[in-house]
């Protein structure tokens, strides 16, 4: 089919796995289901549990397809990760979870291997969060899968793969600071010659590519035809891509979920400072892209710890008056204040207190990953925080900038259904948020509180 309009998108997020129908003619997201991912501890090493994803999703793949026409597949999925293969198509170990502390280990020996900033746009970053290092780790820590090993397929691809038996990598995951890619070139880094992989990495591939047909089993079991499946595309680049296709730069995008991922688009290019989070990402077009980003979805979870209290006006008022402020880094690790402890500056009295600054602080954190990366123009936030107005305002304020928030009830739905469209996606008019004079002088006083902490 050359047009499809009906797009199943399957996004693997680091917190959730989704199904979702995506109707190309409207943008609209007709069906939407999801569940929890739980990472199971281990051995060899906590992993992520791939075949509960796959029974959740083809029992959603079945009730879509029994309700609803099905035109085309694609995948999203979070970054960092990859899988190896055996020669029958078998997974030759687990899916290491990002987050494993264990590659501490064989950290200093992966880093003599890795290549430089200049080469790659890629940071270092601690535990598994440079797919290179978790495949340095895995291979000398399980000393047989380097024999076992056939191929190495990057996340979108593993289910790409097993929907279609087609091998792939896509660009733009290759380019979520792995190591592994050189985005000025567009080829290969010098790391997966290093780690004894160069003929196993699966070949990369545009994003937007057809990898293959859904196979004849699939078919069957599922109730949908012999529909394409995209090679598919790292979640980040997939909120990006919708606004691409629409918008002239220059504009920036923010994408929300367990990461906030700030992309500039047609900014002044400035240099990256690898020590702040800063990283080349690459989009689904190939161009690279500045990036920087924080882990904003679970500092508000690790802050909120299971509260619902949503603040109102007056918790707002007091926060502004008292000057209730949380400071620099709930995640400790990673961010732009990376290696800072946060702290409270007049700790909350309330739940409802606790809410609005933390809302106030992940927009803040925001601000500044957009000033990193020299970001101009308007700034669309994607994911769960477009729908806080809180968050917006100070957004908007703290950048100076006009914010747009995304109307998508996922961030990455849309932009993974486009691999199948050159067309723009139709829109209403944009609710634009616009700076709020009674934030600034707390934004500004939220500057120097974290300039005197660091």
């Amino acid at each position: 089919m050359t047009d499809p309009r009906f797009v199943a998108v399957i996004d693997i997020g680091k917190t959730n796995t989704k199904l979702a129908l995506v109707d190309l003619a409207s943008g609209a997201e007709v069906a939407v289901e999801t569940t929890p991912n739980r990472v199971q501890p281990g051995p060899p090493w906590p992993h992520f549990d791939s075949e509960a994803q796959w029974a959740f999703l083809s029992g959603a793949m079945r009730r879509l397809a029994a309700t609803h026409r099905i035109d085309a597949i694609s995948v999203t999925t979070h970054g960092a990760c990859a899988a190896f293969l055996t020669a029958d198509g078998r997974l030759a170990a687990p899916v290491m979870d990002y987050e494993f502390t264990g590659t501490d280990s064989t950290r200093a020996a992966y880093d003599r291997l890795r290549p430089s900033f200049a080469e790659t746009g890629s940071p270092a970053l601690p535990r598994g969060l440079n797919l290179g290092a978790q495949l340095h780790h895995a291979l000398i820590a399980d000393p047989g899968l380097a024999d076992r090993c056939a191929h190495v397929v990057t996340w979108p691809q593993y289910w790409g793969f097993r929907l279609t038996g087609a091998l792939a990598c896509d660009l733009s995951s290759l380019g979520c600071h792995t190591d592994l890619w050189n985005p000025g070139a567009g080829a290969w880094s010098s790391l997966p010659a290093a780690l004894g992989l160069a003929g196993k990495m699966a070949p990369p591939r545009r994003p937007d590519e057809v990898l293959g047909t859904l196979t004849p089993t699939l078919q069957a079991e599922w109730g949908i035809g012999p529909v394409p499946v995209a090679v598919g595309i790292h979640d980040s680049n997939a909120s990006l891509l919708p606004h691409l296709r629409a918008r002239k730069a220059p504009f920036a995008v923010v994408s929300t979920g367990t990461w906030v991922i700030c992309m500039a688009i047609g900014g002044n290019p400035a240099p990256l400072d690898p020590a702040r989070d800063t990283l080349v990402n690459v989009a689904a077009t190939g161009q690279p892209v500045p990036s920087a980003r924080f882990m904003g979805g679970r500092e508000h979870d690790l802050i909120r710890a299971g509260s619902i209290a949503p603040g109102h006006a007056e918790d707002v008022a007091a926060v502004l008056s008292r000057g209730v402020m949380l400071l620099p880094a709930v995640v400790p690790d990673s961010g732009p204040f990376a290696g800072l402890t946060h702290r409270w500056m007049a700790p909350p009295e309330t739940e409802g207190e606790t809410a609005v600054a933390l809302d106030f602080y992940l927009a803040l954190m925001a601000a500044e990953c957009l000033s990193l990366i020299a970001a101009e123009g308007p700034a669309l936030v994607e994911g769960p925080f477009s729908a806080n107005p809180r968050f917006l305002a100070m957004l908007s304020t703290a950048t100076d900038r006009e914010v747009i928030p995304s109307r998508a009830r996922t961030g990455t739905a849309l932009g993974a259904a486009l691999l199948f469209s050159q067309d723009a996606p139709a829109t209403a008019p944009d609710e634009v948020t616009r700076p709020d004079p009674g934030l600034r002088s707390y934004a500004q006083a939220w500057r120097h509180a974290v300039a005197a902490s660091g």
